[in-house]
């Protein structure tokens, strides 16, 4: 079983090394730090930093804590690793903060690793050591070395999941700010924009979203310019460049577990109106009124919705505009109000509108001359047309049961 570097628990190859061997060792040990610290530094330009004494303070801690713990488990290979094993964390934390590939570090401790050895094997000669136990030793360097490794990689890993914690509520913060009413200050933006890691565009979209069925939570894979909060009460997205090449596919593909509208292009400091017609877009995609099977772009819906934006009112006006039609029975009169929408739509022009609704010309014209007796001439006026539109949209694509029934 494997234990961690901080428990009581004795390497194997350095359980076979012969304890005296501690106190030849120990005399020596600042002059081979100097030599490990001085190869160290010359052969990894990333630690070469003279100005920089915490960090040199840093560095010779770690391999004269390593030195002096190598030896001490010599004498007592059950001893606590924990003392190197906290430095060795701390580098480690250290080397993630500082944006560094691990890679570095661990080419660091190998070159230490390297030069203890070659020390080791010179004095081999000195103090007469078989070749059997210089072989007990090399393997113990290599031992150890596997044993601090991990342990820097465990404060690696954890300095990179805590700042990948901390941009993320930056992000959401910066979500929350952009599309706060009233406009937030641009400079507090920019500013949080800054800690975020956002480069602040020059137009936005935002999009409202939720998951088309019940399983197990999915995040959408979005590229980092992306702001997203889905684990809100209303899962949302803001959109940097909407308009940008590709963009469009990779919210279609990102989405596609999703119900997703998509607001406006806007201004960056018009975030919140884009948010407020994916607002309205939503919940009439749930309803069957606008298409849920894809991306729903609002700016392709506006007449949707700014018709469903009061559909009480305009409900309320469609049983006074509509009123010569309740004089015929159900079935015909859904034929004539969908004929006349069509008509209102395509400019009268009955070749079109029966090629819209899949019936002859002669039949459309039958059916506009109906329209003419119940509504009169004033069917073609303009302000009746726009009127009759609207009306007419509310009330052919709002559910049979919303509808007023005879």
């Amino acid at each position: 079983m494997t234990t961690s570097l901080g428990e009581r628990s004795p390497l194997k190859p350095l359980a076979g090394v012969p304890r005296e061997l501690s106190a030849m060792f120990r005399p020596h040990l600042d002059a081979l730090a100097e030599e490990m610290i001085e190869e160290i530094l010359a052969g990894i330009p990333e630690y070469s930093r003279p100005q920089d004494e915490e960090y040199a303070r840093l560095v010779r801690l770690a391999v004269e804590g390593a030195l002096r713990q190598f030896v001490d488990l010599i004498m007592d290979p059950g001893s606590s690793w924990e003392p190197v094993a906290a430095v060795y964390r701390e580098i480690g934390w250290a080397e993630a903060r500082e944006g560094r590939s691990l890679d570095v570090l661990q080419t660091s401790m190998r070159l230490g690793a390297r030069v203890a050895w070659r020390r080791f094997a010179a004095e081999s000669e000195r103090y007469d050591i078989s070749p059997r136990t210089l072989a007990g030793i090399a393997e113990a360097i290599f031992a150890f070395l596997d044993e601090i490794a991990r342990a820097a990689t465990e404060g690696y890993t954890k300095a990179r999941a805590q700042e990948a914690g901390e941009l993320e509520h930056r992000r959401r913060r910066l979500l929350d700010l952009l599309l706060a009413e009233p406009p937030a200050a641009p400079q507090a933006v920019a500013d949080l924009a800054r800690l975020a890691q956002w480069r602040v565009p020059r137009t936005v979209a935002a999009v409202v979203l939720y998951e088309r069925e019940r399983r197990p939570f999915s995040p959408p894979s979005l590229p980092p310019e992306v702001l997203a909060d889905v684990n809100r009460r209303e899962p949302c997205l803001l959109v940097p460049d909407p308009e940008g090449p590709g963009r469009g596919r990779m919210l279609e593909s990102a989405l596609r577990d999703w119900v997703a509208a998509l607001g406006p292009t806007v201004r960056t400091e018009d975030a919140a109106r884009s948010l407020r017609w994916a607002r309205e877009a939503l919940p009439l995609a749930r309803r069957g009124i606008l298409p849920s099977d894809r991306l729903i772009r609002c700016a392709e819906h506006m007449p949707a919705l700014v018709v469903f934006k009061d559909e009480e009112l305009v409900r309320a006006v469609a049983e006074q505009r509509l009123a010569p039609l309740k004089s015929v029975r159900p079935r015909h009169r859904e034929r004539l109000m969908r004929t006349l929408l069509s008509c209102l739509q395509n400019g009268f022009n009955a070749t079109e509108v029966a090629h819209r609704l899949h019936v002859h010309p002669q039949t459309v014209r039958y059916r506009l001359h109906q329209l003419e007796e119940l509504f009169g001439e004033r069917m073609y006026e303009p302000e009746l047309r726009l009127e009759l539109e609207m009306v007419l949209t509310v009330w052919l694509t709002a559910p049979p049961a919303v509808q007023s029934s005879d």
